[in-house]
């Protein structure tokens, strides 16, 4: 099986090879670099789909570092501008402390963004590091989510917390927290509606089993993780906005980089979120789930080979 590494270059070959030419003309063609260079750069950033505000926050950085350095070649500018990027991406030194910690991590997204599945891989990593896990099937309302849930607990032999479909999810994570209490777990992970009869509804959902978990788990560490498809582009950013007006996230889950995503939305998100991109996953099983590299991401897309 191939390297985590080459899987994700191949989850982002379509959006790499789709401003390869443009990237190749920048930083081979242009002799010097001016206006011009810097405009056909920014074309080719917003067609990655980071957008236009990222791109310009990229290109700002970049001019100030190119001016600093004297660099007068653009074929300089392709290893700096993967630092650039690389560094306003990386998660700082604290991003994982919940993982060796006494923690509950919430995990929220609308439905079909590989939610469930992003619980089981992520659950079954930790216990692989010898963390022990429970899980909260809080998303009762998705026909087979709690199913769907169950299989990823058996299959890593891990503890879990349902109740029956269409119950309160609040009175589930309830149950969960007073089981993660009596049994000494290190990590709970709470899977979460991504649906309700409006938006209202779900932001209000949230918000109740929030105040359940600071309730019953009053100085844990709480990490609340946004999953968002890979696929969907700029509108992945519209979805993280209205989860943000019910929950505070730390972190985001991004997922489906296995040949159809639009790779610049990772960059796009973790600029103008403010929130670090945490894990990314590139496939169906537990190995192709892995903590966010910066680096070897924008390595990956923007790599000249």
């Amino acid at each position: 099986m191939a390297g985590f590494f080459e899987r994700l270059k191949e989850g982002l070959r379509k959006t790499r090879d789709s401003i390869a030419d443009g990237l190749d003309s920048v930083f081979g063609d242009y002799s010097e670099v001016d206006d011009d260079f810097f405009e056909e750069l920014e074309e080719v950033l917003v067609m990655s789909d980071m957008g236009i505000a990222t791109s310009d926050r990229i290109l700002s950085e970049l001019r100030e570092k190119i001016h600093e350095r004297h660099i007068k070649d653009p074929a300089e500018c392709r290893k700096l501008l993967i630092d650039t990027i690389a560094d306003q991406m990386t998660p700082d030194e604290h991003a994982y402390d919940f993982e060796d910690e006494k923690s509950v991590v919430l995990v929220i997204g609308v439905n079909g963004v590989g939610k469930t599945t992003s619980i089981g891989k992520l659950a079954i990593n930790l216990k692989n590091e010898g963390k022990d896990v429970l899980l909260c099937a809080g998303d009762t309302f998705r026909a087979a989510a709690i199913e769907q849930l169950q299989v990823w607990a058996d299959r890593g032999g891990i503890d879990m917390i349902s109740q029956n479909e269409g119950s309160d999810p609040a009175s589930v994570v309830f149950d969960a927290a007073i089981a993660f209490k009596k049994r000494n777990k290190d990590i709970l992970i709470c899977d979460t509606a991504g649906r309700l009869h409006n938006k209202k509804n779900l932001m209000d959902e949230l918000s109740k089993i929030g105040r359940i978990l600071d309730r019953e788990l009053p100085g844990i560490h709480k990490e609340v993780l946004l999953v968002l498809d890979g696929t969907t582009g700029q509108n992945a950013l519209s979805q993280a906005r209205e989860f943000l007006n019910a929950t505070q996230a730390t972190g985001i889950i991004l997922t489906k980089m296995d040949g159809t995503a639009k790779g610049g939305i990772a960059v796009a998100i973790a600029s103008e979120l403010s929130i670090p991109v945490k894990y990314i996953g590139v496939g169906e099983h537990a190995e192709d789930f892995h903590r966010f590299d910066a680096r070897e991401y924008v390595t990956a897309l923007f790599a000249d080979n």
